[in-house]
């Protein structure tokens, strides 16, 4: 039986305008306009947000835990992300964030920058092993995760099988406070502050075949006026210093960030759903030459453009330009390791969730795709989205599964009409 699972992103219906802002921008083609409004396909949706970024109506959204779940756990730990930094000017120090995220009810803060730092080092180690398939593909962005499941299968085991900074930051700073505190593990409750939608779900449905190390997911744009309010009030007050990360780690909320960490070897950084879709399909074709590490980030500017952001990206860029260069000049860092990089490998792989499977009965597949090719065929090629599809490919294959009928094609529509004006026309000559 196909597994489900849950999705971040959802669709107000009563705010949909029927538009086809959605569909077109869709890289799964997995919205459709019916009866004027917008239909999300659960099966093909990889929770990106990029419908969220595009409907002028906002009537696309992400859901995410509210600020008083944190209440359902007697400890409660804040995992920031590093995109969180970019949201705040020059004035706003990461200490005065971290400050204000204990003042909104945390009890601990434990920084995903210096996750990532961990994972970064765990790279390096992974893509030392020969038997790595080139180019790896990072597994941060869990959009491109599910993004790879669903349309480049071949490319899963091009995969970085490692943990992402999220899930390493939960795991380790519930043992923290377990050690440091003697607080039972089920007391504990680490909430991941996401830029993303897809965070969410990797969270509530994760890839791999286990429970999140994360109790819940707040959004950036949740959190960001309660933390600036208290800044505004408390603008001397600065956290007593702990422990935080180098700009390595914090580096990674932006383009390069990840690939960077990585020193050597042949990499690129991909960000934006079309290019990191782009390069997958010439990564399929063995068209990357040398190429040996490939970080793709589904938003544009990586996770500072993610949508549950609320600073544009590129001053959020700014902004955490300017904090990684305070990191750099006031503070040396031992970027922390890792032991055997096994401990962060995932324990067992994604798999293909085939969304073009039309039948179970292969030969029935093979009827249907045959119609599927006709169909298209027949149909003008302009994929103007007026049928309420994205293509006129997508269309056909609507039409055999049932889900459409060609006259939702206008100009099928205007054919249709036209052929009954002329034969009534021929009846009342006669």
């Amino acid at each position: 039986m196909e597994q489900t699972y849950f999705h971040s992103v959802t669709l107000n219906k009563d705010k949909c305008k029927g538009c086809t802002n959605c569909i077109k921008h869709c890289p799964t083609e997995a919205i459709r306009v019916r009866n004027s409004k917008a239909v999300i396909i659960n099966e093909r949706c990889i929770d990106c947000g990029e419908c969220i970024r595009v409907c002028p109506y906002h009537a696309k959204k992400a859901v995410t835990d509210p600020i008083k779940s944190i209440e359902n756990y007697k400890f409660k730990i804040a995992l920031p992300a590093p995109s969180l930094y970019g949201q705040f000017g020059p004035n706003y120090s990461r200490e005065r964030i971290i400050s204000a995220l204990k003042h909104l009810g945390f009890d601990y803060v434990f920084e995903v920058a210096q996750a990532a730092e961990i994972v970064s080092n765990a790279t390096i180690q992974y893509m030392k092993n020969e038997d790595v398939k080139k180019p790896v593909i990072s597994s941060a962005c869990p959009a491109v995760v599910r993004l790879i499941q669903v349309r480049f299968p071949s490319l899963i085991e091009n995969l970085l099988k490692i943990e992402s900074p999220m899930e390493v930051a939960a795991a380790l700073s519930k043992q923290e406070v377990h050690k440091k505190y003697g607080i039972p593990l089920e007391d504990i409750g680490a909430f991941f502050i996401s830029p993303c939608a897809a965070k969410v779900t990797s969270v509530k449905s994760p890839y791999e075949d286990k429970v999140s190390n994360v109790n819940g997911v707040l959004s950036i744009n949740d959190v960001f006026l309660p933390i600036l309010e208290y800044m505004k009030k408390h603008s001397n007050d600065e956290i007593e210093q702990f422990s935080l990360s180098s700009a390595i780690g914090v580096a990674w909320a932006g383009t390069g960030g990840e690939s960077d960490a990585l020193k050597t070897g042949r990499r690129i950084a991909v960000h934006e759903i079309k290019n990191v879709i782009n390069i997958l399909e010439q990564a399929v074709k063995d068209g990357l030459g040398d190429i040996e590490f490939i970080e793709a980030l589904a938003c544009p500017e990586g996770c500072l453009g993610g949508p549950l952001n609320v600073e544009n990206p590129f001053i959020a860029k700014v902004n955490l330009k300017n904090e990684i260069n305070k990191i750099l000049e006031s503070q040396s860092h031992n970027v922390p390791k890792v032991g055997d990089v096994k401990e962060l490998v995932w324990k067992s792989d994604v798999e293909y969730r085939p969304i073009m499977k039309l039948d179970d009965n292969m030969m029935k597949a093979l009827e249907k795709m045959q119609k599927i090719d006709e169909l298209s065929d027949s149909l003008p090629g302009l994929d103007c989205g007026a049928c309420g599809a994205p293509s006129c490919r997508a269309l056909a294959e609507d039409i055999v599964r049932g889900n459409a009928k060609e006259t939702d094609c206008i100009f099928k529509l205007r054919k249709k009409v036209n052929d009954i004006a002329n034969q009534l026309h021929m009846i009342e000559d006669d």
